[in-house]
């Protein structure tokens, strides 16, 4: 994942900051609590293709 993207990239929904989950090659919405999918390096900022994410992965 581009860095420099990474800092002008926000989330469709919040508007909020994105984090980049290296694990799960995901980009991270703390504030709304999803995973957006990073498919052969492009972001897919798309509500349909996000995932929720559990209490646990959010506070880690």
């Amino acid at each position: 994942m581009d860095h420099r993207l990474l800092e002008i990239v926000a989330c469709p929904s919040c508007q909020g900051k994105l984090f980049y989950n290296r694990d799960n090659n995901e980009l991270i919405c703390k504030f709304d609590r999803v995973a957006y999918p990073i498919v052969d390096g492009i972001p897919v900022l798309l509500a349909s293709e996000a995932r929720d994410l559990s209490l646990e992965e959010v506070q880690g």
